[in-house]
């Protein structure tokens, strides 16, 4: 190719599986990623947002997912997002949410409602406490029993895969999508050779040698880049500013901490001013009972001599 093209610039990832040229790979990969997930494989799609060649060429390509229905009526759902950002699992969330609803219209029956598979390529990774790079998120209880069989979400870290064999169709994949960049179509890796990803690299190759094409893809691309500086500048700032509040709590749990403190040394001091004022009360007490002994025993009569009483 005469300029290497990254499969994950969401213009190209349109083109290669939202483009009815290429249908087939879009089956291919539905049937890849979700494999004995389906009863049986997916033979045929309809593309309810295909690319346009011409509104991506004008830069007003601003819907970059990708939807289709098979023939049982299934509704798939695919997208890739290169940043990750806070609200980031609720928009995936709200996307499925709003596919599956769309199926039916006001007064219809829920019995028209289809599974529903929405799948996201992610460029960096959401899941850092999890190892796995693939995972499948469906309406299940604790105990693992489905409420309804009704699709669910698949996520695909790409950040996390970084397998040198292939072993699956999903692998192939995922691979293509991490290294399509740097190959060199002349002498594709053993992997490679496949119709699939044959085909795939012809798509790569049409945004490489069609200047008009390749500036568009480039702009996309400085697009993308400046809204990743944009994220992570504001990323820094919410670093900064969560830093500084938990700074502010910090200071202020100290002086909350200092404030009972000194309660409590107040309280100390007056717990013992007023063990002092009971203790000083006891020992007046005792000295006054033991003057009124005193005067007791002064008051008695002496006891008289018996040699006198005698």
């Amino acid at each position: 190719m005469r300029h290497p093209i990254d499969p994950k610039v969401d213009c190209v990832f349109k083109a290669l599986l939202g483009a009815e040229s290429n249908r087939d790979l879009l089956i291919h990969f539905l049937n890849a990623v979700l494999g004995a997930e389906l009863s049986r494989p997916i033979v045929a799609v309809e593309i309810l947002n295909p690319y346009n060649e011409k509104e991506f060429l004008d830069d007003k390509l601003t819907v970059v997912d990708i939807k289709a229905r098979d023939a049982t009526g299934q509704l798939f759902q695919v997208e890739i997002q290169l940043l990750n950002h806070r609200d980031l699992p609720a928009r995936i969330l709200y996307g499925w949410a709003a596919l599956y609803r769309g199926q039916i219209k006001e007064g219809e029956s829920y019995r028209k409602l289809r599974p529903t598979y929405a799948i996201w390529l992610l460029g960096q990774t959401l899941l850092p406490e999890v190892p796995a790079y693939a995972h499948e998120f469906r309406l299940r209880d604790r105990h693992g029993r489905v409420f309804l069989d009704h699709g669910g979400i698949w996520l695909l870290e790409l950040s996390k895969f970084a397998a040198d064999a292939v072993e699956t169709e999903q692998q192939r994949w995922l691979k293509f999508f991490n290294e399509a960049e740097r190959l060199d179509e002349d002498a594709l890796p053993a992997w490679m050779q496949t119709q699939e990803m044959r085909r795939a690299m012809n798509t790569l190759k049409a945004f490489s040698e069609q200047e008009h094409a390749y500036h568009a893809y480039q702009a996309r691309q400085d697009y993308l880049r400046e809204q990743q500086s944009i994220q992570l500048e504001f990323d820094d700032l919410r670093a900064e500013v969560e830093q500084a509040r938990a700074d502010v709590d910090q200071e202020r749990a100290a002086k909350d901490q200092a404030r009972a403190d000194a309660e409590q040394e107040r309280a100390a001091k007056e717990q013992a001013r007023a063990d002092a004022e009971q203790e000083r009360a006891a020992k007046d007490e005792a000295l006054a009972e033991i003057e009124r002994l005193k005067r007791l025993l002064a008051d008695q009569p002496e006891p008289s001599d018996p040699e006198t009483r005698q």
